[in-house]
């Protein structure tokens, strides 16, 4: 097969997905080395991008996927009559940036290190599909864990949670969990206050 017509059909291929696609799942439909379906999809991420091609290639952990293009999100929105998604509020960006950086986590973790209830807040992120269940803790109770998901790292353009940035110094590492009473801890084996 020639590269356009790779290119052709592995185009065709996420275009007819409508969601990502894996790139292993790429690799054995076409008989392709990964060194070479990684090339192919670099190169239809550079085409669409600096052609201004209404679509974009999406590079999501090791996954592919066609969208439209940001910048044609308002014709999009009234040829389809659709409402702009309302913006996160605070309290749910504060969420979701506790559950991002320390995933998987309880909504008791959450709870403490915001100083409130953040019951329904993960409850409007899981609406939003921003975060999942992922299990539970292993200790009385059983609480849910929350991690965030694919659609996070679409909706802020992350190609993986590698992309975050880095936390600012919290003083000692900057790493925070839970002891065995529930209270929060860093890594110096200091309490952290719950004033703070």
């Amino acid at each position: 097969m020639e590269m356009k017509e790779i290119e052709a059909a592995v185009e065709s291929i996420l275009f007819a997905s409508g969601e990502p696609v894996q790139i292993d799942r790429i690799c054995v439909a076409l008989d392709l080395d990964r060194a070479t379906a990684e090339q192919v999809l670099q190169h239809l991420t550079d085409y669409y991008s600096y052609e201004r091609r209404g679509m974009r290639l999406l590079h999501i952990e090791d996954s592919w996927q066609l969208c439209s293009a940001p910048d044609y999100a308002d014709a999009i929105r009234r040829a389809f009559e659709i409402r702009k998604p309302a913006k996160l509020s605070q309290p749910a960006l504060e969420v979701l940036t506790i559950i991002a950086y320390y995933q998987p986590t309880t909504r008791a973790f959450v709870d403490q290190v915001r100083g409130v209830d953040s019951a329904y807040t993960i409850s409007l992120l899981q609406d939003r599909k921003l975060i999942e269940e992922c299990g539970r803790l292993q200790v009385p109770g059983r609480p849910h864990l929350y991690r965030t998901t694919r659609q996070f790292l679409r909706a802020f353009h992350l190609s993986s949670l590698d992309d975050l940035p880095e936390m600012p110094d919290l003083g000692g590492d900057g790493q925070m969990r839970l002891d065995e009473s529930g209270q929060i801890i860093d890594s110096a084996q200091h309490a952290v206050s719950s004033e703070a």
